[in-house]
Parts: C-alpha cells; structure tokens; sequence
C-alpha cells in the first residue's frame, strides 16, 4: 500500500498549485443604507450625487437591476450573506442585534469565509460584523455586559468573532453604537472617534491587498462598510463635497473606498483576476433625511417605493455590480433575480467544490448570469423580510407581502393601515414597479400558490433543492400582523 502514498501526495500538490493559479481573487464589497438611487449610474435621473468609481466599477462589469438583499436591515443580510442562509430561521425573528451577546452564528455552521479557507484561500474581513459577539475580561474571562460598558473596554478579548468563523484577519467594529471600539482580529485594540472609522477602514483594505502582493495563495476581502449609515460623518475633506448635505458627502467618501481598492489591485497586479462586487445590506436610511434629499431632486429608491426596514422594494432591492476581467462583459446588464444570500452557492460554483453539508440552504448560483447565461435555480422564489419580521414571497414577476402596510418605517405602517384594507397585498412588478396597485383581493388564486410555497420553504428548513434542514426555532409567525411576533421558540 506505501507505493501509492506518494502519487497521491503528488496529485494532492498539483491539485492545490491549479487551484491557487486559477481560482480568482475575490473582494466583496457591502456598503450599509446605500440606496438603490444612490448611484448615478442606476438611476441617472434622480441620483444627484457623484459615484464616479461605482459608475467605473459598472463600466466595466455587469449592472444587476433585480438583486435583493436577505432582509431591509443590518444583521439579517450580514448573516445571509455569510451562511448562504435566511436568517428568519435563527433567534433573529426582527430587528437586528446589538453585541454583548453570542454570535448569530452557531460555531458548527460553515460560512463563505471558511468554505473559502478550506480551498485555499487566505481569508480577510475589514469593517463592520453586526452577528454579535461576546466581549470577555482578559483577566477573569468572564464576559462584560452590555448593560455595565456602552463601550466595550480596550484589552477585551472575544471569543466567537470573525476569525472564529472562517477569516485569517479581521479589523472593524461591531455595529454604529459601539463604532469607537476599534477591534483586531480577538481582541478590542483602541478607541477612537467614529469620524475616523471609514479612512481606517479604507486604510486597511488597501493595506490587506497590498501585503498579498507576491503570495501564491488567493484571497478573499469582505468589505462590510459602516456607511452611509449612521453616525453620518463625512471626513473634513469630503464635507460639502456633494452640496446636498451630510448624506451626500459620506456617500462620496463610501464611494471613494471602491476607488481605492481598486487602485490597489490594479498597483498589485491583482485586478484582472480578481471578482470584485460592490453592493449594500439595504435600502437608506430615514437619518438620511430623505424629504430633504428628494427637495433636492436626489431620490434615494429611485423608481422604488420604501426605504429601509420595508419589506417594500425600497427596502430590499439594493445596488449590485460586478467586475471580473475576462468573464463579465463591461457595460452589461442582467435582469435575473438574485439575493444576497447567493454568494455561497456562486463560490462553490466558482471554485468547483462543493457546499459543505448542512450549509446553504437559501443559496442559489448566479454565476450563469456572469456570462450572459440564465441562471438554473431550484428555488421557487425569493423570501424577503422587513425590520419587523414581515415575509414577502417573489417569485418572477409577482410579489406577496403578508403585511398590510409597509412593514417597517415608512407609512402607512401597520398600525395606520385603515381596518377594512387587505390583509395582505399582491403587486405584479412586472407592470406596477412601484408597487402601487394591490391586487390581493382581485387574484386570490395567485396569493393561494405563492403563499403555499412560501409556507413550505419555511416548513422544509431551506428554499433549495436537498435534503430537509432544521430552523434553529420553532413556531415562525409569518402573519406579524395578526399575531404576534415572538422571538421565536428554541428546538429542544
């Protein structure tokens, strides 16, 4: 049996010399409340705010106008995006989560960062998690409360954070309240004003691409921004930049951190192999000011109605653009349906491994798109999720919404809805965009079959083809309005 060691050893190194030679480098860029509008180069009529290196980015890659993000805030997409999974099937049943806590993610589910590191790659994330963590007294061990420190303490260490989910380093913060906390790796290393958040972390991403210059290993860069969410605090060099206030200047400044990244890869060699995607966790923010905006003429949805936290357009379909040299076509534009939760199965796709087992069970490849191809899914549709836990079901150009306002922000909220409207409301996108026109009432068989397969998604514990999965909770309410919006039961 000793003969065959060393062919098998040999074919192991050859395997893993391919692997490093082909497989892409790949920066994943999120901002936080970019909207839709935002960029110029998506809503050319009513973005009056200068995007230039997004509008590049677009230039010389793939525009996707139909891209949807796991939930129309923070921490749900952020995990979305992580595990390829919906994070309605965790104790995140609404809203988001605020740290001093254990991570989101259990420690025995895979995530794209340590799929990734599994293959080969050398794995970074810079900016902000939001999937909670616990802060621990480096002396005692024992965790810190939320309640005792509005900031966690310099020297605190943490034990379930980004390297122990998949990633070589991490530099950032945990969310916008705790933004002066600034944190390396396991251990919370300064405090330091969140004006100067965005050019630190502007700085290390630029300085992560510059140190794989002459590595054999590809890598992976997260980018979670912390903007243009709140604290909205443009550099004294971009302020009045936009001449539309606040917003508009740390918009620029965000959109200023695409043109330095890519300027570091160009200056490493990295940018034409290299998958480069910039997109946002949600729809803007009301702090935006969007009233004043669009007096302005800046209309932060576009064509789309809501914003943040709605499970209205304006509140889940965000920007999507995608540069890879050699595989995207520049200039052009897909129409597919894609959510956030889809860059898992793409990865595996893209690196011709597998998804590990009892992982992605909302991931659905995009790649097909890439090429101009249609993408072979085994969905019947997207699930989308407001602030306040509201479901909606997509499935091409149909959409249900188990809300009778707009689920989060925006109103009419539930609680203005007048008594005798709809439970429910029905918009065929495909003639409404702007989801104007409620046809609910009028086509009950078409709310009967989508609400059917939304029921059985949620039932089976995963929207794609496989074996059924567990949800981490029982008792998902999808009707918020009409009962109420637990946390959800923990299984036994």
């Amino acid at each position: 049996m000793k003969r065959f060691l060393l062919p098998l050893f040999l074919l192991s190194v050859l395997s893993l010399q391919a692997e490093e030679k082909t497989s892409p480098n790949i920066v994943y860029i999120i901002c936080d409340d970019l909207g839709y509008g935002d960029i110029q180069c998506l809503a050319p009529e009513t973005s009056k705010i200068p995007t230039p290196h997004a509008d590049k980015l677009a230039s010389e890659g793939m525009i996707f106008t139909d891209a949807h993000s796991g939930s129309s805030v923070c921490s749900p997409t952020r995990y979305g995006i992580m595990t390829g999974r919906y994070s309605w099937r965790t104790r995140l049943q609404k809203g988001v989560v605020t740290g001093f806590a254990p991570s989101l993610i259990v420690k025995e589910r895979p995530t794209v960062a340590s799929f990734l590191k599994d293959h080969g790659y050398d794995t970074a994330a810079v900016g902000k998690w939001h999937l909670d963590f616990e802060y621990l007294d480096p002396e005692s061990g024992k965790a810190y409360k939320q309640k005792d420190h509005k900031t966690p303490p310099v020297g605190a260490t943490i034990p379930d954070g980004p390297v122990h989910r998949g990633f070589d380093y991490y530099h950032g913060f945990h969310h916008a309240r705790n933004m002066e906390a600034v944190i390396e790796n396991d251990r919370v290393i300064a405090h330091d004003e969140v004006i100067n958040m965005l050019p630190r972390l502007t700085e290390k991403s630029v300085e992560y691409i510059d140190s794989r210059a002459g590595q054999k290993k590809p890598f992976f860069l997260y980018v979670p921004l912390g903007s243009p969410h709140t604290p909205i605090v443009p550099s004294k060099e971009w302020q009045g930049k936009s001449g539309l206030g606040a917003y508009g200047d740390f918009v620029m400044q965000t959109d200023h951190v695409v043109g330095e990244i890519s300027t570091a890869l160009e200056r490493n060699g990295f940018a034409e192999n290299t998958l480069v995607i910039f997109t946002s966790d949600n729809g803007c923010s009301k702090a935006a000011d969007i009233k004043g905006l669009a007096e302005q003429g800046h209309i932060v949805s576009a064509h789309l109605r809501g914003s943040k936290a709605d499970i209205w357009d304006g509140g889940h379909r965000i920007p999507f653009l995608v540069r890879w040299p050699g595989k995207v076509t520049p200039g052009s534009t897909s129409d597919q349906l894609i959510c956030l939760t889809d860059l898992f199965a793409t990865l595996s796709e893209i690196t011709g491994a597998p998804t590990p087992e009892g992982s992605s069970e909302d991931s659905v490849s995009f790649l097909p798109a890439l090429s101009g191809e249609k993408i072979v899914s085994t969905r019947n549709g997207v699930i989308h999720h407001s602030f306040t836990g509201h479901f909606a079901y997509r499935q091409g150009p149909w959409k249900l919404l188990l809300a009778r306002g707009s689920g989060g922000w925006t109103s009419p909220k539930e609680n203005e809805v007048p008594k005798d409207s709809p439970k429910g409301q029905l918009y065929h996108l495909g003639k409404d965009i702007g989801e104007t026109n409620n046809l609910y009432e009028s086509n009950p068989e078409k709310v009967a079959e989508l609400l059917t397969l939304l029921e059985e998604d949620v039932a089976r514990g995963r929207s794609t083809e496989g074996p059924e999965s567990d949800n981490d909770v029982d008792g998902i309410v999808l009707w918020k309005s009409e009962q109420k919006a637990g946390k959800g039961k923990k299984k036994k």
